[in-house]
């Protein structure tokens, strides 16, 4: 990959990163959602008075982890990288997921509102609930597999030594926490409270912008010719 666009990559993906944690704001302002027991994306719910403010952060994130992968499959040219490719190639759509997330917002809080769940049991909330939850499958889907598999092309192609290092690490602590979040989804939708599911996928989405972080670290200290 020419030095350039490993640059320009690597810059990308540390401002997605960046704008993907956003959420963090939630510590300093009061937003009236409970962390522990909120899914992350009902910030940016359309009833919520900093809705627009987290679709924003998340369309830009977004945008930026997209354009990022793109330039990263581009620079992916040598033969025999099939792991990095794939990688690239899921880090694309979960880029672009993210951005679709960020118009399909959900119409209320569910997680902390009883009569928006009942609406949502009931069917009676706006299409875009069901487009969102779809959305964020795909995001979180890609978003899993280019942890995966990027972090396999480190290794196995012996590229980008911090990625090598610490990505199975952090892989690891993701796969952990997409497996809570997934069971506190299933607790509340059979009604058995919420198992701390903001927590969880606090969690999950931390660890993920913490690897696209790295990932970029990578990136920007990694020799061109040795990209793969």
């Amino acid at each position: 990959m020419p030095g350039n666009v490993t640059r320009a990559s690597a810059a990308l993906l540390a401002l997605g990163a960046l704008a993907y944690t956003a959420w963090v704001l939630e510590v300093l302002v009061r937003t009236g959602l409970d962390p522990v027991r909120t899914y992350v994306s009902e910030l940016a719910a359309a009833d919520q008075p900093l809705g627009a403010f987290f679709r924003t952060t998340d369309l830009v994130s977004g945008a930026l982890v997209l354009t990022g992968a793109v330039l990263g499959a581009i620079g992916t040219r040598r033969p025999g990288r099939p792991w990095a490719l794939l990688g690239w190639g899921a880090l694309a759509l979960f880029g672009a997921a993210t951005v679709a997330d960020s118009r399909l917002p959900l119409s209320c809080a569910a997680t902390a509102d009883p009569a928006c769940a009942a609406r949502e049991t009931a069917g009676l909330v706006p299409a875009t609930h069901t487009a969102h939850a779809v959305s964020s499958g795909l995001a979180m889907t890609g978003a899993l597999v280019a942890l995966v598999a990027l972090t396999l092309a480190a290794r196995r192609y012996g590229r980008w030594p911090p990625l090598a290092r610490t990505g199975p690490v952090v892989v690891a602590l993701e796969l952990a926490a997409t497996v809570w979040t997934l069971a506190a989804v299933a607790a509340f939708e059979a009604g058995h409270g919420t198992w701390a599911l903001g927590a969880a996928q606090r969690a999950q989405v931390l660890l993920l912008a913490g690897w696209l972080a790295l990932l970029a670290y990578s990136l920007a200290t990694t020799a061109p010719e040795e990209t793969p």
